[in-house]
């Protein structure tokens, strides 16, 4: 009799757990870069977009606030070459709070855009806060100036000895994945020498900035 009682009881606290299960098995890790990253995603913890005709600080926050970003080279693959190409890559300028503006990335010679940059180090890196709660927040397509995107040019080099442990705490801090990555691939630092800024956060085109003004910028 207690056996036949105790089927219901069973059947009942798995229809009270599923829901707590499944929310564990597909909720992502906090923050883009992985668990303990900077949490922007988190709604209370993304900082308030700078004023919007303040250009510099709006793309200096897009920057520090981004994860990742689309990098554009000139292709070498013979299907496109000289071509633009564009992938996906990871960076930083810094750890959260205490940006440098500067976009540092992690590198391996086995990807097609590091064979694109030893051919022509020139590349333009395109960052959106579609990427952050900013976006979904207010309504905005990720195609709308009003999303705020910006695009960085210049060229990429690898960073000196002087730089790399920066480099080094500033990605591995927001990315941690990238510490268990096979060193077999080569991984180097590298950097973007910024030469032009464009912030598109309004209607009737992009706002160009110089990179005097982007380095001004103190972060809040």
């Amino acid at each position: 009799m207690a056996g036949i009682a105790l089927g219901p009881a069973r059947s009942l606290l798995a229809a009270l757990l599923a829901p707590a299960l499944v929310a564990l098995l597909v909720s992502p890790a906090r923050g883009r870069g992985g668990l303990d990253h900077g949490d922007w995603d988190m709604g209370w913890r993304l900082p308030p977009l700078p004023p919007r005709e303040d250009a510099p600080r709006v793309a200096r926050f897009v920057t520090h606030v981004s994860d990742w970003g689309a990098l554009a080279t000139i292709s070498t693959l013979e299907a496109v070459r000289g071509r633009s190409f564009a992938d996906v890559i990871s960076f930083s300028d810094g750890p959260p709070g205490a940006g440098s503006g500067v976009p540092y990335m992690y590198l391996s010679p086995m990807q097609q855009l590091v064979s694109d940059l030893q051919e022509h180090p020139e590349a333009t890196l395109t960052l959106s806060l579609a990427q952050t709660v900013f976006c979904r927040k207010h309504g905005f397509d990720p195609q709308s100036p009003l999303c705020v995107h910006i695009m960085l040019s210049g060229t990429v080099t690898k960073v000196n000895e002087k730089e790399a442990d920066y480099a080094k705490n500033s990605l591995f801090l927001r990315h941690p994945e990238m510490k268990t990555w096979p060193s077999s691939h080569n991984w180097f630092f590298a950097k973007l020498n910024i030469t032009n800024v464009w912030v598109l956060d309004y209607f009737g085109g992009p706002k160009v900035v110089t990179p005097e003004e982007y380095f001004n910028v103190t972060l809040q």
